[in-house]
């Protein structure tokens, strides 16, 4: 399997329940950089503004590139922007 498709298809947690990253809405990226920039604030919480900050992008970028799911993005920005987003965490591994 490769990079790109590992990515695009790691669950991601929706309010309709877990998609695959690739086929997560516009709406549904928008949805969840506006949850997290709302948790986002001061100490702790700060750690949550760069990944609000990279959902942020990856909408922008399907709004520029008229893209419905994150899966119609050309080949490379998806993954890079998924792993900004820790929809693949750091060192490929929350535990």
């Amino acid at each position: 399997m490769s990079d790109e498709a590992r990515v695009l298809g790691r669950p991601v947690h929706t309010a309709a329940g877990e998609k695959p990253f690739g086929a997560l809405t516009l709406a549904d990226v928008r949805a969840r950089a506006s949850e997290l920039a709302a948790a986002g604030g001061w100490g702790p919480t700060a750690r949550v503004i760069p990944v609000a900050r990279a959902w942020s992008d990856l909408a922008r970028a399907m709004d520029d590139a008229g893209a419905a799911t994150v899966g119609d993005l050309p080949d490379g920005v998806a993954s890079d922007l998924g792993r900004r987003a820790w929809v693949v965490p750091p060192g490929g591994s929350l535990l």
